[in-house]
């Protein structure tokens, strides 16, 4: 019997239409950027959004596909809301995992730094929101791949086998 696997995204809405109004307040940008979604959107609200979405990237036949599993993210612009569309956003897809608890412990992680990053925003220390919102280059792992004909010791060995 195949087991059915299941996989949790999870979801950051960044909101870069606030940068806009950010003369208003003084929050950090990386608070305005990462601004919580109201309370108008439900879960209920986000599944008939998702599923308008589907059937209109994909028709009748994609969203019928759909209709009794849909639990996933589609190209939203837009959080909804019971009173309209909402306000634009983008939805960033941050961690997939296949249990809920790497996921729960992700949100948190990721909770932490954005407390970290807005305080030092407002102390002056950051200065840059990308880099607060995306990390810098330095917090990405370089890798380096390295093919075996490439690898000049490996010349050495084979002459002497021969």
């Amino acid at each position: 019997m195949v087991r059915v696997k299941e996989r949790y995204l999870l979801v950051n809405i960044i909101y870069p239409e606030a940068a806009k109004d950010q003369s208003k307040s003084n929050l950090p940008d990386i608070l305005l950027y990462n601004q919580p979604t109201t309370n108008n959107c439900n879960g209920r609200t986000l599944h008939q959004a998702i599923k308008a979405e589907v059937a209109d990237l994909f028709g009748d036949y994609g969203a019928g596909t759909v209709e009794r599993s849909l639990r996933a993210l589609t190209m939203m612009d837009h959080v909804p809301t019971k009173y309209g569309s909402g306000d634009p956003c983008v939805f960033r897809v941050v961690r997939v995992s296949g249990t809920i608890k790497k996921v729960e412990e992700e949100a948190i992680r990721r909770a932490k730094q954005l407390i970290l990053a807005a305080k030092d925003e407002m102390a002056g220390k950051e200065s840059n929101t990308l880099n607060s919102l995306f990390g810098t280059k330095s917090s990405v792992n370089e890798v380096t791949m390295v093919d075996v004909d490439d690898d000049p010791d490996s010349e050495n060995d084979l002459e002497e086998n021969d």
